[in-house]
């Protein structure tokens, strides 16, 4: 079973003050971490997709033996669009795309692992990590469904999609908060730095 992964990593960092994927994060930075995560859980295709500070955070992925992808639209679109042109840049041996966040460096290999898991064992399609009953990331999305997100358009959203197929869905439970913090502020960063 052939799993990818999408990195949304094209934020503008506004509440942030400044790029929170080159910020340090252990021996490493927040986007590095991200990657190495996804590494250790044994992906290998990993592309990154780019907006603010795009040299810098494309340096690290670069770095990390990651791809990279730019979304020009990035100041102005949502999540979707980002999700959108990392589909479109998968691989065609891709059977799953995990769809991670950039700025969630304490998700834990283990996790991940349980994910792919979900997919390869139990051959479900859309998986998704919980916590306490809540949604977390990285989400993973097989690639018969790829089309129907590349159709969604602004207003609409992943959490559309997945309302859409909530029947469909297999939840991987997880037993530590991480698959639902990201950092979105300096409070955060401090909040969750190892």
């Amino acid at each position: 079973m052939n799993i990818s992964a999408v990195i949304l990593a094209a934020g503008q960092s506004k509440r942030m003050g400044q790029p929170k994927m080159l910020l340090p994060w252990r021996d490493t930075t927040i986007l590095g971490k991200v990657i190495a995560t996804l590494q250790q859980a044994g992906i290998e295709d990993i592309l990154v997709v780019t907006g603010g500070a795009r040299d810098e955070v494309e340096k690290i992925a670069v770095k990390h033996n990651a791809q990279v992808t730019y979304n020009q639209n990035y100041a102005a679109s949502e999540m979707l669009e980002s999700i959108q042109l990392g589909l479109r840049g998968q691989k065609a041996k891709s059977e799953a795309a995990l769809i991670c966040l950039g700025d969630q460096p304490q998700v834990e290999e283990e996790n991940v692992k349980q994910i792919c898991k979900g997919f390869i064992q139990d051959k479900a399609r859309i998986i998704v990590p919980s916590y306490q009953m809540r949604r977390g990331h990285p989400w993973l999305i097989a690639r018969e469904f790829w089309d129907e997100i590349l159709q969604l358009r602004t207003p609409q959203s992943m959490r559309d999609f997945l309302n859409t197929h909530k029947d469909a869905i297999f939840y991987v439970e997880c037993g530590s908060p991480e698959i639902l913090q990201d950092i979105d502020n300096p409070a955060d960063y401090l909040k969750y730095k190892p």
